[in-house]
């Protein structure tokens, strides 16, 4: 891994074709809100949705604080053409004794099905293997939410597991799928690979 992140005020900014995940700002707690306040959103995520405009605020103060302790890198998912934060991708639980992490996101419902997530993912993932020198993703997912399944699987990740009744959340209990890439699975990170 490189020195203990060179960038180290900030996440650096990353980008694929239609998207960057950026630092967020004070600027983009109205988006975070719209984001992690929209229950549809949320529904399979491992928190309530954002019950105000507060909320979003405390969120965006726990992502500064957790980056300071270098224990979650989250990222805002901006549209490329005009940089309003449109979702989130995260990194956390980082073990660097053994090279892995894991991995969440969520993207505003008008962008639903456009494949933004996935080149967002693809993205973070090349900046986990190749800067961070992770050599392990991993991520869960509800098993009714078949969106996120598809974009995991579509990004190579493999079902590993599935844990019964793993989250208790909005009355209900919930499954979860688990899901792990391996370095050496994810042809991005060959350096032939554009």
């Amino acid at each position: 891994m490189n020195a203990p992140y060179e960038w180290a005020d900030r996440l650096p900014t990353l980008t694929a074709p239609r998207v960057a995940l950026r630092w967020m700002t004070e600027a983009d707690i109205p988006a975070l809100y719209s984001v992690f306040g929209d229950p549809e959103v949320t529904r399979y995520w491992s928190t309530r949705a954002l019950r105000d405009p507060a909320g979003a605020e405390a969120l965006l103060r726990e992502i500064e604080a957790r980056f300071r302790a270098r224990t979650l890198f989250q990222w805002g998912v901006c549209l490329r053409s005009d940089d309003a934060v449109i979702g989130t991708c995260t990194l956390f639980c980082l073990d660097l004794a053994h090279r892995r992490g894991e991995l969440g996101y969520s993207l505003g419902r008008a962008h639903w099905g456009h494949g933004l997530m996935s080149e967002a993912l693809s993205a973070l993932i090349a900046f986990a293997f190749d800067t961070l020198g992770l050599h392990r993703i991993e991520a869960d997912a509800d098993p009714r939410n078949g969106r996120s399944i598809r974009t995991l699987e579509r990004l190579g990740f493999r079902r590993e597991g599935h844990l019964r009744e793993r989250y208790h959340l909005n009355g209900e209990i919930q499954d979860a799928l688990i899901f792990g890439l391996l370095r050496r699975e994810w042809p991005r990170s060959d350096p032939g690979h554009g």
